[in-house]
């Protein structure tokens, strides 16, 4: 492994608390910061090449590292341009806040994103996990997706070629990284409105001055996790560092010093406390990533990334036309300029 040739800067035992909005994780064995779609590939290829496992880090929500931290390589997706290629449609780095993306396509008065203001998120995590909120969902908006794969080749698939579902995409069984998207929207007077009343319910209801991953645990059919926690009594149960959130009970707040441990047992409380009175299985929908140190043989790095990080109890599996994938172009597309960072209006 010679990282010397390399023109991205590798970082050494990079603490992940600093990176990720519950502050819980110990060091990445190597972390790059990338922006632009040149810089993921190259990352993608020295992992491919050197057999190593990553992942690839957007908001640095919805996921809890462990107090090790990672054996392999974080990838930290910075890719932020935004371009209104016509009135409506809008082509964004991977990178880009979700939220202000919502935000600033209310204000300019185009409907179907409002959903995403305060959604500590990225335009390439919400398409990774699909995100949603008040009945809406990310992929309903989606024209199309910039993908890399793992050898760092470059795919644009439409939305029609692709399988979402709740809190489910196809790219969370690919191997690589999307790197951009594009969404159409349409025009409406009422979209600043509705977005702003979205922001202003999620201020007074959800723990924004907090460190929490977001939302622990999906919701089930026909029910709402938070509420059945908050019924059950469990709001301000605390083990360690980590607390159930008094302002909402689907939130796990970082309160003390939180360890990756403390979160891991008390997700395991709420669950056997609700299965043990409801007889409902909640599904935890952060992502856990353990510590792990992968063998260096012959099986894709990214597979190791993707299935091996989550539960196995509650691995889903996503099915996806090869063909279909077979299909995406295979161009590399020039560099893309890109605005300095935005700061989140949250």
């Amino acid at each position: 492994m010679n990282n010397s040739d390399l023109s991205i800067k590798l970082q050494t035992n990079k603490h992940l608390k600093e990176v990720c909005t519950f502050g819980i994780g110990g060091p990445a064995k190597f972390y790059v910061e990338v922006h632009s779609i040149e810089e993921v590939q190259e990352a993608l290829i020295y992992c491919n090449n050197n057999q190593l496992p990553y992942f690839i880090l957007g908001k640095g929500s919805n996921c809890l590292f462990d107090d090790k931290g990672f054996p392999g390589v974080v990838i930290h997706n910075k890719i932020d341009f935004k371009m209104e290629l016509s009135k409506g449609i809008f082509h964004v780095g991977a990178g880009y806040s979700f939220s202000l993306l919502g935000s600033q396509t209310a204000r300019e008065g185009w409907a179907g994103l409002e959903f995403a203001s305060g959604i500590p998120a990225t335009v390439g995590g919400a398409v990774y996990m699909n995100a949603g909120a008040n009945g809406k969902e990310t992929y309903e908006f989606l024209t199309s997706v910039d993908f890399l794969d793992e050898k760092g080749r470059f795919h644009t698939f439409q939305k029609e070629n692709l399988s979402f579902s709740y809190r489910t995409s196809p790219f969370q069984r690919m191997k690589g990284c999307i790197v951009g998207a594009t969404f159409t929207l349409q025009p409406s007077y009422e979209a600043r409105k509705k977005q702003l009343d979205i922001i202003s319910y999620r201020i007074n209801t959800q723990p924004y001055s907090e460190k929490s991953a977001g939302c622990i645990f999906r919701n089930p059919q026909s029910n709402h996790a938070g509420a059945l926690i908050d019924k059950l009594g469990l709001k301000g149960y605390k083990i360690g560092g980590a607390e159930v959130s008094e302002m909402h009970a689907n939130f796990i707040v970082n309160t003390e010093n939180a360890s990756a441990k403390d979160v891991l047992e008390l997700i395991a409380h709420i669950k056997q406390h609700v299965k043990s009175h409801t007889e409902i299985e909640l599904e935890t929908e952060v992502r856990y990533i353990p510590y792990q140190q992968f063998p260096l043989d012959n099986r894709s790095t990214a597979t190791l990334q993707r299935a091996d990080l989550l539960d196995r109890d509650e691995f889903i599996a996503i099915t996806m036309n090869e063909e279909r994938y077979k299909r995406g172009t295979s161009i590399i597309r020039p560099s893309i300029d890109h605005p300095a960072e935005i700061a989140d209006p949250l």
